[in-house]
């Protein structure tokens, strides 16, 4: 078997992905058919969730250096903002680094982890076998064929992958076309700068080296007719029209129009074939979720493709991808659309509906929390399996201090991390492979972890099993229950 795992595509959630399986110990194989990377950057933001997914490997620094924090997001383009800094995370902000730098820096990653990175090369289709799928590809020097376990496509939108599995991706077509322009501005607005009218839509964004991105919509957008490229000329002039001035733009590096096709695959897994990123959904880009929605796949299929490889995985564990990961991508491609309806409510009904939802985010701080932390993907849980699981199970756990660390720099790709609160190292001989123990008392924990006694957190950084019982046979009990279905062997404590 040449690789383990063969990774269709080397964006930002194809690298994620062979980062994270290298930390594990898997050999994997990144083919892309680009020979050097896009220097265009469709996604410019990054989130806090995919922030603290990249400090639970200690890989955060990089990002945090190049790029630009801005204090949040926005939901729909609405006036009013949300603010991330109300979030309960050591990010609580957007930071604004463009695709291009951020691909660059995970590919080092990457690198550095011995991931086997192809460029000129590219997925031509496969056939799949009893135990192992060959992958086949054309490269410079001719066609050639790679064994391995699994293939993951994270080939975009047209993925040659889920065409070859045959894998559904229904949806709606296009009916808004987006614009946006990477500038120079010589007289750039305050940091944070939006219109919303009858006019339009226009959002503009700084960037690292001085460059500043133009983003919107005009009511003459709203069509599926493509009018050809869009010009220095047009863009100056739905700026003008919106915001008075041009900003005095200048020196374009990039002009482009997208649409809001919005498609799900039916299944994210099939065989040996699984799915990620945009080759699993496709939206309009609002709120800048797209990449980080699929680095987020990635991080839950890499740790659960690695302990199936590694063995201490039970059988279905891969299953659950799917089960997990495609009601995140339903909930997003709906929140997409209606955040289109929203980004196009250019007439006197749609502008008071924008005016009404701006009011209501700015006086109900739960709605304001909410939207926040669905769109930074911090809110996303994972539904239990077991009846009467703790309430934390499925949720994305803090950065909880612990003794002279902290939770997220507990974390590995390659096991489960047993937090043992009981002050006893009672749970301290539960520790196997695809299982660490560590003993330590919360320092100020939040409320809903204040009578925890041991908690089971996921690679990913998701919490599996907690337990406040008082009795230690009953927490043991219980964990031995939890680690039954998260382990193939148990072994006694």
């Amino acid at each position: 078997m040449n690789h383990q795992v063969v990774v269709a595509g080397a964006g930002p959630v194809g690298l994620w992905l062979a980062a994270e399986l290298r930390r594990a110990g898997i050999t994997v194989a990144v083919i892309e058919p680009r020979p050097e990377r896009d220097t265009r950057s469709r996604a410019l933001t990054l989130h806090p969730r995919t922030l603290e997914t990249f400090a639970s490997r200690g890989a955060h620094q990089p990002f945090m250096s190049e790029g630009i924090p801005l204090p949040g997001g926005h939901f729909g383009a609405l006036d009013s903002r949300l603010d991330f800094r109300r979030l309960p995370s050591p990010f609580p902000c957007t930071l604004a680094l463009p695709q291009e730098r951020t691909e660059a820096l995970l590919e080092s990653q990457a690198l550095d982890l011995g991931a086997d990175i192809r460029r000129g090369h590219e997925v031509t289709g496969f056939t799949e076998h009893r135990d192992h799928i060959a992958v086949r590809t054309t490269a410079p020097h001719g066609p050639a064929t790679l064994q391995a376990a699994y293939l993951v496509g994270c080939d975009g939108t047209r993925s040659t992958v889920r065409t070859a599995a045959g894998i559904e991706y229904p949806g709606t077509p296009s009916t808004v076309l987006g614009w946006l322009g990477d500038v120079v501005l010589d007289n750039p607005p305050a940091p944070g700068y939006s219109y919303f009218g009858p006019a339009g839509a226009l959002m503009a964004v700084p960037m690292p080296g001085g460059i500043h991105r133009l983003v919107g919509i005009t009511p003459r957008d709203l069509t599926a007719t493509r009018p050809g490229d869009l010009t220095l000329d047009e863009l100056r002039e739905n700026v003008v029209a919106m915001a008075g001035t041009d900003f005095g733009l200048r020196d374009p590096r990039w002009l482009s129009r997208y649409g809001n096709a919005t498609r799900l695959a039916h299944r994210y897994r099939k065989g040996r074939v699984l799915l990620a990123g945009d080759v699993a959904h496709q939206h309009f880009p609002a709120g800048g979720v797209g990449m980080n929605a699929g680095i987020q796949d990635a991080a839950n299929l890499a740790w659960k493709l690695a302990a199936t490889l590694n063995g201490w995985a039970p059988d279905n564990l891969l299953d659950t991808y799917h089960a997990e990961r495609h009601p995140v991508g339903a909930d997003l491609t709906a929140t997409s659309r209606a955040q289109v309806a929203l980004m196009t409510a250019f007439t006197p009904e749609g502008l008071d509906l924008r005016r009404l939802l701006a009011r209501l985010i700015a006086t109900l701080p739960d709605l304001h929390d909410h939207l926040a932390a669905q769109v930074s993907s911090l809110a996303v849980t994972y539904p239990p399996t077991t009846p009467g699981a703790h309430p934390l199970t499925g949720t994305r756990a803090p950065d909880l201090t612990l003794g002279d660390t902290t939770l997220f720099a507990l974390l590995h790709t390659d096991r489960y991390l047993l937090l043992d609160f009981t002050g006893s190292d009672r749970l301290a001989g539960y520790a196997r492979p695809g299982l660490h123990v560590h003993t330590a008392a919360p320092y100020r924990p939040p409320a809903d972890f204040t009578d925890v006694r041991a908690a089971l957190v996921r690679p990913d950084g998701h919490i599996a099993w907690a337990d406040t019982a008082s009795d230690d046979t009953t927490l043991t009990d219980s964990l031995t229950t939890a680690l039954a279905t998260t382990h193939r062997k148990q072994a006694a404590p």
